[in-house]
């Protein structure tokens, strides 16, 4: 819980009684490589923090997986529109690797928001800090090219492409497998 502290008060000033008054909304979790967090269909009714590993969320349709996000270590992962809504999520989410995640319970971190400005603040933070990555990634897909997309991932988050396989990549890049390796190769032989 030492690394979300950390990043809770890198996002907004925090005092030591807030942390008190927020420890019953916490949980610690462990998912498998490969384990659902949250399944489509399901209410999501948590926000995820990372502290280890590292996550995907992702669209089944037809049988084919459409990965629309990756998430790492000191991120935020949800479903924001079922979280806030309480309608049921139409993507699920998936551990990548094994992972470690500090889980904070809706309705419990909605009462202790009610005792603590300062965690209804640090909730507002967390929400638009995930849409804003939401939003850059959602910007990405309508500006630029796949060969500037793959260049963007390169540039802005690297660790991606240390960490996620060709296939996912291009699945979340919207090329297929064969297409991205083109591009990369041309890229290399230049």
């Amino acid at each position: 819980m030492e690394n979300l502290l950390k990043y809770i008060r890198l996002l907004t000033p925090f005092s030591d009684k807030s942390w008190e008054i927020l420890q019953p909304a916490l949980s610690e979790r462990n998912y498998r490589k490969n384990e659902l967090m949250l399944q489509k269909d399901e209410v999501c009714n948590t926000l995820f923090y990372i502290d280890n590993g590292f996550c995907k969320s992702y669209y089944e349709i037809d049988g084919d997986i459409k990965n629309t996000g990756f998430f790492f270590e000191n991120e935020i992962v949800t479903n924001i529109s079922s979280f806030g809504s309480g309608q049921k999520s139409e993507f699920n989410i998936i551990a990548c690797e094994d992972l470690h995640v500090v889980i904070f319970d809706k309705t419990k971190l909605f009462e202790a928001a009610r005792n603590a400005p300062e965690i209804e603040t640090l909730g507002r933070h967390c929400i638009r800090q995930f849409a804003s990555r939401q939003e850059e990634f959602s910007n990405l897909f309508k500006l630029y090219t796949a060969k500037q997309r793959l260049e963007y991932i390169e540039s802005k988050h690297p660790e991606m492409l240390q960490r996620i396989s060709l296939t996912q990549l291009a699945s979340f890049l919207g090329v297929a497998r064969e297409t991205l390796s083109r591009i990369r190769k041309r890229r290399i032989t230049r």
